[in-house]
């Protein structure tokens, strides 16, 4: 048995013992359902083909939503629920073979959010352990403080979700706070239903676009409802009317954003010391950083040695709170080995009639055998 093997192995008994249940869900996936939750820019990474009743199909570009599904196909939705998985996923990359070795967990149900969270990076690290990746960096974030901020801030709603769109790649962010602040966007007028409910009451105009949907026969698209469609149409209404914010909500959105460093206990007096410097009421965001911070601590993490950062996080809109990522000091490219968060939007979104909370990570197996780290 080669080393790579030796670490899958001890992988399966780690994940074995803390209590995984391993799943194995299929290659092939219904595409929809990754182009729904993940976007028209996933279409052109996938590997496409179609069922013989005409049905999208794809591989799997990644384990998550297919053991969410698998969750919910399983037993009642809400119930605690632990899956561990291995194999091959599939993206297209130029110049690149599309297959890619990943391994992870999925800890799904649990209501004791903060200690999940801590169990899930403990997990996280001692797999990197097992794998004997021991000279490691691990950054860390956290989405639920973002959207706080934004709130805080008073920022429109329809600003918000686009900014939440483009977290974690910072130039993009950046710009887009520049063109909020100027009350910009980067589309033409719009024309039709658009403008028709430019400064219309918004309870109404919603009753109109949810009537209009139902008159065609919609009422769910990519796990949202005909309400949350229509409250959509007011949005994207809103933003072709210029609605902007003020540049002093804009500056400090970009400060929150600058707050990177230092470890999390650190952090909680830096981000308390910007909460009462810019007047936001952010004490309930960051207590739960400080609680779930004295919780790692307490599971034998070294928490000085995690690096904060303010402008850390995911593209998927389903992530929502705490999300972190493992590297390698040595390795030559820089990619994550480890990476994981907290998504509580996506058993929802997949059908499930409330929110179930859920966190996860995946490795990168590839970039272990490739000599990456």
């Amino acid at each position: 048995m080669g080393q790579f093997d030796r670490g899958l192995l001890a992988l399966a008994n780690l994940y074995r013992d803390a209590g995984y249940e391993e799943a194995n869900p299929p290659i092939l996936q219904d595409a929809d359902v990754f182009l729904d939750l993940a976007g028209e820019d996933l279409r052109k990474r996938l590997y496409l083909t179609s069922g013989e009743d005409g049905a999208d199909l794809c591989l799997r570009p990644d384990f998550t939503i297919p053991i969410a599904r698998h969750y919910l196909s399983s037993g009642i939705a809400g119930r605690v629920a632990a899956f561990s998985y291995a194999g091959p996923v599939f993206r297209q990359k130029p110049g690149q073979l599309g297959e890619t070795l990943q391994a992870g967990v999925e800890s799904i149900g649990r209501r004791d959010s903060d200690a999940a969270d801590a169990d899930m990076l403990s997990l996280a690290l001692s797999s990197a352990e097992v794998l004997d990746l021991r000279d490691v960096r691990v950054r860390i974030g956290d989405e639920g403080l973002f959207t706080a901020v934004l709130q805080a801030l008073d920022i429109p709603r329809v600003w918000q979700r686009r900014l939440r769109d483009v977290f974690g790649e910072r130039d993009r962010l950046h710009a887009l706070i520049a063109r909020m602040a100027k009350g910009e966007d980067n589309r033409a007028s719009q024309t039709g239903l658009l403008a028709a409910l430019e400064g219309k009451d918004s309870d109404a105009a919603v009753a109109v676009v949810e009537d209009l949907l139902s008159l065609a026969g919609i009422t769910a698209v990519g796990g949202r409802s005909a309400h949350e469609i229509a409250e959509r149409f007011m949005e994207q209404a809103s933003l072709a009317s210029g609605t902007g914010v003020n540049k002093d909500a804009a500056e400090r959105l970009n400060a929150y954003l600058n707050i990177s460093g230092p470890p999390p206990l650190r952090a909680v007096e830096t981000l308390h010391a910007f909460a009462r410097e810019t007047g936001l009421d952010l004490d309930a965001p960051i207590e739960r950083l400080a609680k779930r911070s004295q919780l790692m601590s307490e599971r034998g993490i070294d928490v000085d040695a995690l690096e904060y950062s303010g402008d850390f996080g995911r593209r998927l809109d389903y992530y929502t709170g705490f999300v972190f990522e493992v590297h390698h000091r040595a390795a030559t490219s820089g990619a994550q080995v480890i990476g994981g968060g907290r998504y509580d939007r996506l058993i929802e979104r997949l059908g499930a009639p409330e929110r179930v909370p859920a966190i996860g990570f995946t490795i990168w197996l590839n970039r272990l055998a490739k000599g990456e780290h």
